[in-house]
Parts: C-alpha cells; structure tokens; sequence
C-alpha cells in the first residue's frame, strides 16, 4: 500500500484529502492517506464565530456558485442542503467617493446616470474600444492596465477598491494575468472589454434563444453562498468525513527529506513519517520552511510570493439606532479618500442568521497591502479608526453594542508582477522532485473555488502520478 501526506488543515488540505481518497478508490490504487495539521483546529483561515446571537466569519464569507468545483463537492458531501445563497439585495454594491456611497452601476444607463464617475472620466472610458491591445511582453501590473484602458479616474475607483476587496492588494504591484486571466484573455481575443461585452452579449442572447442554459447573472460573477451556520460547515464536513483515522492535528511538520523505506520522510516534533507521495497544502511562506533541507531552489523561488496583514472588525448594533438603509452588500473606499478602513461589508443584509433580531453585524477590513502597519494597531485604535469610517460613509454614531476583532499578520498572497514567472519556475522544479505537490491559494486562485479546483487537480495528478509507478 502506498502512502500519501497531505500537510495543511485548511479547506485546500481538506479537499485535496477527501478528493484524493475518493478517486484513488475509483481508479482502484491502494492508498493511505494522512493530513497533518499543526493547529488543533481544522479550517485554516475558514472560521465562523458564534458569540451572543451573532455569526462572525473570521476569513472568507463564502464562494460565487458560477463555477461549479465547490458546488460538486458539496453535492458529493450531501452537504447541498445546507447551503444558502445571499440575498438578492447582494448585488447593490457601493463605492463611497465624494463624501457618499455611489452605487456600482449594473448597465449602460446607470453608468451614465451614476456620480461615481465625473464626465471626464466617462469620456475617456468611452475611449477604451480605441485604445490597442497590449503587446510588451513584460508582465503588466493592473494599475498599467487600468491606465491603459480606462483611465485614471477608473483606476482610482473601480479598479483599485476590487483590488483591495478581493487581494487586500495595492494595484501598482498587482500582475493583471495573474490575478485577473479572463480580463486579459478579453482583452488578448477581442481588442477591448467593450468589444468583448457587446459580443459575448450577443452570444449570450444567441443561446438563451436556442435553449441553451446560460448563467445566472445576478451578483458580479454568480450569487454569493454559504452555509446558514457559515463558511465553517463545509471544512467541519469535511473533517468528519475524513475522520480521525486520516487527520493528526497538532502536528507542525519540521522538514522534508529524502525517505528510507519511501521517497520522503516528513520531520514534526514529535513523529517521523516516510511518504511515495508528499502534498503541502501550507502558505507558500511556510512551504518554503518546510522544503528548506530536500529543494532549496524552490524555497528561494516560495519566499518571493508576498502576503498582506489584515484586519477584520465586526461591529453589532441595534437596527433602529442606524439610519442608513444597509439594503445592499457593503461597499469599498478608494485610497485616496484618505479613509482608515478598505470597505464595510453588511453582512446581516448578505445572509439570514449573521446577527440577532432586532440588530445588524457590519464587518470592515484595514490594512492589506497599501497599509501593512494597521496590524499591530491597538484594539482602542482600530475602534476608534472604524468608527471615524462609519460615522463618514453612513452617518452611524451610536457606540456598537458587539466588538470583535481578528488580526491576520499573513492573509491574502499578493500576485505580484512575476507572479506567472514564479509559477513556471516551481512548476520546473518540481518536475525534479516526483511525488512532491503543491496545492492552495499561494498559486493559482485565492477564492474558496480556486482552491477546491486546484485540490481537484492536485488530487487527479497524484492518481496519475500512482499509475505510472
């Protein structure tokens, strides 16, 4: 019997776990597997947080149900059940520029309508059909590309508060093929977003009239989901399923060397453990450590994959002491709007059950990669700074009745230009070392459905991998 590690508890290791004991049974290969975790508790960064009627997420909130990898996992979990999809409200999305909250605009003639955007701007978006495609062949940083295209104003506020929504990312450092592939295939296919958007419009009334089934359009890429008890649900599921036969938690692993009795022997404090196969399912900062001793040339190559801190303040209240209509998602705050926090997320106007009734939990992030400092602010601070937000984008003066307060020092992995670099470098390297994985959101994807993807994959290459031997 062959036998295989997975290191890292969260929802890649997880996945890659429970995906690899699946399709090794399919494919009829003999395999034991082991998931070493060095925290006591299983999810990683997935972690819900009940405290006094309220359900705090203390990383992500969720995944878009537009593609479908988390979705079949849930299904093959019989965890479908379970899930609950945002409310429909989700999709009023917001910006506070000019002293208020402008919202997104949905179509052509909002946009035109919508105060986000001054004339001037909205004249040199019209521009973008003319502007050429990019032909350098050095890897364009989102802020050039929003330059490029669009203009400065929509760099500003458009692109730049998605960038530090979704990476907590400065877009001056950002690679768009990384981070973004689809907009620069778009733009690589059609020689313009808008060209793209008329086209694929077109396709897509084209199918709705053949009878082919097409994509949800509400929300920006899918509707948001979740468990009705949190994000948490799907790891604990997980967890259960593999059971205590496959998960050792506790157990931080030291090193990775060459095997006796098998290719590899994996190092903690307290167990040593030989392995045909090897998945590292860490941070990319904590995979470098690990490979230290068995692929040095990796680790230097690992260690250039930056992480940005960040910090997650949930604030309840009581429904009747806000004015403000929190009919909508949340909203996003432009740097140069001098503000402390990146946005507000409304999340007891997202999903039911995230605060008691009568009351409302809003959730705001500092810090990312433009503001690496805001981490080790004090707890005084960060309330304070929080509620200076609020008090301007919504007028909230009342003093929240519920603080919580999460610091993440390493929580998105930034795909800074030579990001894809980087990527072929270990994929080269890896080739060097058979049997040795990497899976996670170091590489490919940082959302929750990138990672179970990328666990698929891994998990098909390792049965690949078994054949051959």
């Amino acid at each position: 019997m062959k036998k295989a590690i997975i290191v890292g508890g969260g929802i890649s290791g997880l996945a890659a776990a429970y995906l690899l004991q699946k399709q090794a049974k399919a494919a009829d290969i003999e395999l034991d597997v082991t998931l070493l975790e060095k925290e006591e508790r299983l999810g990683g960064k997935i972690w819900s947080i009940k405290a006094d009627g309220y359900l705090c997420e203390w990383g992500p909130n969720g995944f878009l149900d537009s593609k479908p990898q988390t979705l079949d996992l849930c299904r093959d979990l019989e965890a479908s059940g379970q899930l609950l999809r945002s409310n429909d409200n989700a999709r009023k999305r917001f910006i506070y520029s000019g002293g208020i909250l402008n919202r997104l605009p949905e179509n052509g003639p909002s946009f035109l309508k919508s105060k986000l955007i001054s004339w001037p701007g909205k004249l040199r978006l019209a521009m973008e059909p003319f502007i050429p495609p990019y032909a350098a062949a050095e890897d364009e940083t989102l802020a050039a590309f929003g330059r490029r295209r669009l203009g400065e104003e929509a760099l500003q506020k458009l692109i730049a508060p998605m960038v530090s929504g979704i990476f907590a990312g400065n877009p001056e450092t950002m690679s768009l093929v990384s981070c973004f592939p689809r907009i620069a295939e778009l733009e690589r296919d059609y020689g313009s977003l808008v060209k793209a958007m008329i086209k694929l419009a077109k396709k897509k009334k084209q199918d709705i009239a053949s009878g082919k089934v097409v994509a949800s359009a509400a929300g920006p890429g899918g509707v948001l989901t979740s468990f009705r008890d949190g994000i948490q649900t799907l790891t604990d599921i997980l967890a259960e399923r593999l059971g205590p036969a496959t998960i050792v938690s506790g157990q931080a692993v030291t090193g990775l060397t060459n095997g006796s009795s098998a290719p590899f022997r994996l190092r903690t404090a307290t167990i040593d453990i030989d392995a045909d196969v090897v998945i590292l399912a860490s941070p990319a900062y904590a995979t470098a450590d690990i490979l230290e001793a068995i692929a040095p040339e990796m680790v230097t190559v690992l260690r250039e994959i930056p992480y940005a801190s960040m910090t997650v303040v949930c604030f309840g209240y009581e429904r009747e002491r806000i004015s403000y209509d929190l009919n909508g998602f949340g909203y996003l705050i432009p740097k140069e709007e001098g503000m402390n926090t990146l946005g507000t997320l409304w999340d007891s106007s997202i999903f039911e059950n995230r605060a008691p009734a009568g009351r409302v939990l809003l959730r705001s992030m500092l810090g990312g990669a433009c503001f690496p400092e805001y981490v080790t602010l004090s707890d005084e601070e960060v309330i304070r700074r929080v509620r200076a937000d609020l008090q301007a984008a919504m007028a909230i003066t009342a003093e929240p009745s519920f603080i919580r307060i999460f610091r993440h020092a390493q929580a998105i992995p930034q795909y800074t230009a030579g990001h894809g670099r980087r990527l072929a470098a270990l994929d080269e390297q890896l080739a060097n070392h058979p049997g040795l994985f990497l899976t996670g959101n170091s590489y490919r994807g940082i959302g929750l459905n990138d990672c179970v993807a990328a666990a698929n994959r891994t998990a098909d290459a390792v049965v690949t991998y078994l054949k051959s031997r």
